[in-house]
This record gives structure tokens, C-alpha cells and sequence, in this order.
């Protein structure tokens, strides 16, 4: 079960302009296919009762009533479904005809919201037949009963409060003040709009941007069913475009002219965290916008879904698309060529100091050093690349070292630290064949110490060289290769610098040959002695598969979410690579070191806020280096349990 998961769907029913009783058919035939799909929350199209393009008829006491009847008929058939229904008809009441989307499910009718915004311009005549919704809540009789007419109408799942829906009409989103504003400020976390939008050259990208773009706005799920076959084409076409939004990503949209049927799910606890995280979300200071709403409970399923169609990215940080991840990586090296940029010019001397290993995170280091001083206009001289060889480092690495720094044209000093890490373990008495903790940090530390000294006798800055994905396991040597004074990668997470490496290598065919080694060089701090000649450390095989970690840690950060959750969303983002023991067993890891490792973040070195994850303690993540990890551990032990 996936909780906080809820299926909705849009869909688009074939039918006959004024025929109420076969569009019922048609509908019920829709509310049939969605209840098999487990939906918990249908939208149907403006007017769909009738036909937006009545025209006139729409002025016909008998239309008006055999749209009632067909309405009563839908409402009966939604008897024993727990899915709530949005449908479209012209609803006469109090003397004044309304275009009106009226809610229902599971037997019962739960109220009528009438649309806001007529247009009357172009093709469009709504003003000549409907009135605007009236300002204050009213009611509607229907079936012998009042039932509450109005646009302040909140529709709220009795079982889960935080699944609330409120609706717009159409054009209630095209203008300059949607409803659905302070819809989404009185505690709506989705937006419907029955809509009768018809199609023109272009307009299709327009409303998608529209849709998207709300969502977006509003930190919601946004469903938009469009009419479609069957309306009259005296003027105008309908292409059925029904979209699924959530807070700007488009989860699922209908071809145009096509079945316009879509479903998919929506993360209503992921909406709820970004709401609370955002604090500028909210109504005006003078409280005004969230006031005069009705709350409706309404019976819809929603303890989960047992499956998700939506497709879950393995990789969050990475844009599954090809030409989108090349924009994303051209993007990340501007800014981080722009934040470095900035530092070298406010310390006025454009001098850096990088150590390269021949690894992916100090060769990506590297070349955004070498294009800092390249948009500066400064000369490469100012560049000092420094390898410092020591007892585990490889031929490999040791010749990608150079290699790189000979292409891009920089000085490369070559120091061999083995002398001083021997000089240090033996001043505090560490015998060298001990190789625990000390032996391999008395070698990062070793390091820095040479880096630092070297940038203060060139009157530079140290370039740090440690990514996002270290910093939240805390996988670096304190006060070692932590420490820089400005860290450029420390907003990019490791699966990503994978594919930003990749990049240039794709777009520099002089560093082609050395970048494709080193990306095929296993990730190592190479802190222990080689075997056979090769890598003998492997980070990976000590703490986990970067791209489970990089999974974990953007579900945990971005989206507030438990490792219960995180670790079912895992299994379903990777298919079968790893079981739900690897997977488990790195979930532990995660956790246990994101905590106790708190206290390397508290004092980071700065560095470029990149994407939606950053972990600075001046910025994104502020946390006690003493929290306790005791509950999140516990919960995994629950799952252990279960599994």
C-alpha cells in the first residue's frame, strides 16, 4: 500500500449535443472504468450533461430538466463506490441559470459550484445564456434536499483530511485571478476544472503551460478534463486534452482527438510537506482570502494505492530525459562557475589551488576552476593543480591525475605525501602497519594541510572538491578533505557529477579520452594500499550504492518522508536491481551516518546552493549534530519485521 498516494483521474466522454440520456450512458460508462482503476476522484467536462455547445437550448425548461434527471441516474449508479464525481450541467436555480460542475459519489449528491468567469468574447457566448456565480454561499434544492451552491465549497475526504479538493470552471483559470488561489489558501491540495476549452493552432501548449504552471503556483494537484468528441463542429473543435498536474510536472495528459481517458496518482503527503516547508504559503497577512468556505465531507478511498502506475524516478536529481539532462548539466556548471567566480573576484587575486586525484569530484573541481578563470578572462597560470600520491594511491588515477591537468593546460605540481603521513603517525605513535581510521585520515589531513600552505604561499583559495552525497553521509575526513575555503560541488550529489563529467566529455573531444577513464574508474578515497595493483577500497561496497543513498537522501530532504515510505518507493524505482534486503540494509546506513555525521555539515565551507537539496547549515539544513536517530531506526526495524 502506498500511502498518501491518491489515484485520480480526467477523462472525456463521447456525446450527442442536447441527448442527456445517452451522455448519462456514456458517463456511467466512464465512472465504471475508473472505479476498476481504483480512482478516487473523477473529473468530467463542463457541461457534459448536454453539450457545452447548445446554444440557445440551453434557455429550454425540458434541457434543464432532463439534465437533472440524467444527473439523479448518475448519482444512483455511484451508490457503494467510495469515488467522488465531477460533472458538468446547467443548473436553474433561484431564478438565474448557473454553468454549474456538480460533486457527487457514493449515492449522494455533495454540492453544486457554479462557474465565475463567463466569457463573452471570440466564439465564446457563456454570458448570453449563464449568470456569474453569485458572491455569498447559497443552496440549490435538488432531489428534495438543499444542497450547497457556491465557489467557496472545499470538498474534504472524510478519512484523510489532507485530501481536499475545491473546483474552477474553464475560464475561471485563464484569468488574471483565478478561484482556484484561494482555493488552495483555504486548504485545497487539489483543483478540478470541468473545462469546454476548444482547440485552435497552439492553444493545446498554452493550457498545458497553464495547467502545469498553476499546479506549480499552488503547490497542488491540479485535474483538467476537456470536452471533446460529439460537440458540435458548426465553429469550433474539441480535442478531449485532459491533464494531470502536481506542482508543475505534468504526471499525465490525453492525445488530442484521442481516447481522453488518464489517471495517475497524486502524492498528497509530498503536497502537505512542501506547503509546510514553504511558509510564505498562505493567505495575506490581513487573513483575507481563506474566509467563508464551507467544508464538505465526502467519502472517497483514500488509505493508498496497492500499485503505482506513476513512474518513480530512480534517479531524482537526474532529468530522465537526454536533452533535458544536457541542459541540466550545462546549467549546474554555469552556477557553480558563477559562484566560484564570485569568490575569486571579491578576494581580488585570481589564484586557486585544487587537489586532484584523478576521481570524478576533483576532476569535476578542476574544470569548473579552469572555466571560472576562463569567463574571467584570467590566465590559466593562476591555476594550481596539486596530485599527492600516498599509499593507496593507483597508476590509474595517478595518470588520469595528469593526464587532465596536461589537456586542460594547468600547472600540475606533484607532491608524494608518504614521507609526512609516516612523519605524523610516527610523532603521535601509530605504527604504520595499524591501518584503521588514523592511518587513512593522517593522510587526508595530510593532504589539506599541503593544500592550504600552497594556496597561501600563491596568495589563492583552496577549491574544495567534496559533493553533496558525501556531505549527507558525512564521507569525508574531518577537518581533511572537508575543509576547503570555497566548496563548489557541495550542492551536486554524486549521480549527478556522473553525468556532468559525462558532459564534457560529450562536448570536449580533447578531454573525451581521460574523462570516460575516469568515469570508469570505481569511486575510492584510495586510502589503503593497492591490490595487485588495482583499487582496493571501494566506497561503495563500503557504504552503499550512491544512487540508493542519493534516493534516500532526496525523499528524506525534499520530501519529508519516512523511511517506510522511502524504502517502498525504492523498491518500486528500481525494479528488481536491488531486493528489500540490499535495499533495507543501505537504508541503515543512510540513516545512522546522515545523523551521527551532522556535526562535519554544521561547520562546511561555503559553497553554491545548486538544486532543491543542500545541506549548508547556513542555508537549506539547520540540525542539532546531537539529534537522535532512534525513531527512524526503530521504524526500519519495523519493516524488518514485516519483510
Amino acid at each position: 500500500m502506498y500511502d498518501g498516494f491518491v489515484r485520480v483521474a480526467a477523462a472525456t466522454p463521447r456525446i450527442r449535443v442536447a441527448d442527456c440520456g445517452y451522455n448519462a450512458e456514456r458517463i456511467i460508462e466512464l465512472m465504471d472504468r475508473a472505479a476498476a482503476d481504483g480512482v478516487s476522484l473523477l473529473c468530467l467536462p463542463e457541461l457534459c450533461l448536454t453539450g457545452y455547445t447548445c446554444g440557445e437550448l440551453f434557455l429550454q425548461e425540458l434541457l434543464q430538466r432532463s439534465a437533472r434527471d440524467a444527473l439523479s441516474r448518475l448519482i444512483e449508479h455511484s451508490a457503494g463506490r467510495p469515488m467522488a464525481v465531477i460533472a458538468g450541467l446547467p443548473l436553474f436555480n433561484g431564478g438565474k441559470l448557473y454553468n454549474a460542475a456538480a460533486v457527487f459519489g457514493n449515492g449522494r449528491l455533495y454540492g453544486f459550484v457554479p462557474k465565475t468567469h463567463l466569457p463573452g468574447y471570440g466564439e465564446f457566448y457563456e454570458r448570453r445564456h449563464f449568470n456569474p456565480a453569485p458572491r455569498r454561499a447559497a443552496t440549490a434544492r435538488f432531489g428534495g434536499s438543499d444542497i450547497p451552491f457556491g465557489t467557496r465549497l472545499l470538498f474534504r475526504c472524510a478519512s484523510a483530511p489532507d485530501f481536499t479538493f475545491a473546483a474552477e470552471i474553464c475560464e475561471d483559470l485563464w484569468v488574471p485571478s483565478p478561484p482556484s488561489a484561494e482555493h488552495a489558501l483555504a486548504g485545497a491540495t487539489v483543483i478540478v476544472n470541468p473545462s469546454a476549452s476548444n482547440e485552435t493552432v497552439g492553444k493545446a501548449a498554452y493550457r498545458r503551460s497553464l495547467v502545469s504552471g498553476q499546479s506549480g503556483r499552488l503547490l497542488c494537484g491540479y485535474v483538467y478534463a476537456g470536452a471533446g468528441p460529439g460537440e458540435s463542429s458548426t465553429d469550433m473543435v474539441f480535442a478531449g486534452h485532459n491533464l494531470i498536474c502536481e506542482n508543475g510536472d505534468i504526471l499525465a495528459q490525453s492525445r488530442l482527438f484521442g481516447d481522453g481517458y488518464i489517471t495517475a496518482e497524486l502524492d498528497i503527503r509530498a503536497l502537505v510537506h512542501d506547503r509546510a516547508r514553504m511558509t510564505s504559503f498562505g493567505p495575506p497577512p490581513d487573513g483575507a482570502g481563506a474566509e467563508g468556505y464551507a467544508c464538505i465531507p465526502v467519502d472517497m478511498e483514500a488509505s493508498g494505492v496497492d500499485t503505482l502506475a506513476r513512474k518513480i524516478p530512480p534517479m531524482p536529481f537526474v532529468p530522465g530525459d537526454d536533452g533535458e539532462k544536457a541542459d541540466r548539466c550545462a546549467e549546474i556548471l554555469d552556477m557553480q562557475v558563477a559562484g566560484l567566480s564570485g569568490r575569486l573576484s571579491h578576494t581580488g587575486r585570481a589564484r586557486a589551488v585544487v587537489g586532484v586525484s584523478g576521481g570524478l569530484d576533483s576532476t569535476l573541481a578542476l574544470l569548473v576552476t579552469v572555466r571560472a578563470f576562463n569567463y574571467l578572462g584570467e590566465p590559466l597560470s593562476g591555476v594550481t593543480a596539486v596530485t599527492m600520491p600516498c599509499f593507496g594511491t593507483t597508476e590509474r588515477t595517478l595518470g588520469n591525475a595528469r593526464a587532465l591537468c596536461r589537456v586542460l593546460g594547468v600547472d600540475c605540481l606533484e607532491i608524494d605525501i608518504s614521507d609526512m603521513a609516516r612523519a605524523v603517525m610516527r610523532d603521535i605513535g601509530h605504527p604504520e602497519d595499524v591501518r584503521d581510521v588514523v592511518y587513512e585520515n593522517a593522510q587526508a589531513r595530510v593532504r589539506t594541510l599541503v593544500l592550504m600552505n600552497i594556496a597561501n604561499m600563491r596568495g589563492g583559495i583552496v577549491v574544495g572538491t567534496g559533493d553533496l552525497s558525501e556531505l549527507a553521509l558525512g564521507w569525508a575526513t574531518y577537518n581533511g578533505d572537508h575543509m576547503s575555503m570555497y566548496g563548489v560541488n557541495a550542492g551536486v550529489p554524486k549521480t549527478l557529477i556522473r553525468h556532468i563529467v559525462g558532459y564534457m566529455a560529450d562536448t570536449a573531444p580533447a578531454l573525451s579520452g581521460v574523462l570516460r577513464d575516469i568515469l570508469d574508474t570505481p569511486v575510492s578515497p584510495e586510502l589503503l594500499p593497492p591490490s595487485g595493483g588495482g583499487i582496493s577500497q571501494r566506497t561503495e561496497e563500503l557504504v552503499g550504492p550512491y544512487e540508493l543513498h542519493d534516493f534516500f537522501l532526496y525523499h528524506t530532504v525534499r520530501r519529508g518522508r519516512s523511511p517506510a515510505a522511502t524504502f517502498k518507493l525504492a523498491l518500486l524505482a528500481f525494479g528488481g536491481t536491488y531486493g528489500s534486503g540490499t535495499v533495507l540494509r543501505w537504508l541503515r546506513v543512510f540513516y545512522t551516518r546522515f545523523f551521527s555525521q551532522q556535526f562535519k555539515r554544521s561547520c562546511l565551507p561555503d559553497g553554491p546552493k545548486i538544486g532543491s537539496v543542500s545541506l549548508s547549515p547556513r542555508g537549506d539544513w539547520r540540525m542539532p549534530s546531537d539529534a537522535s536517530a532512534a525513531r527512524w531506526l526503530e521504524e526500519i526495524e519495523e519493516i524488518e519485521g514485516i519483510i
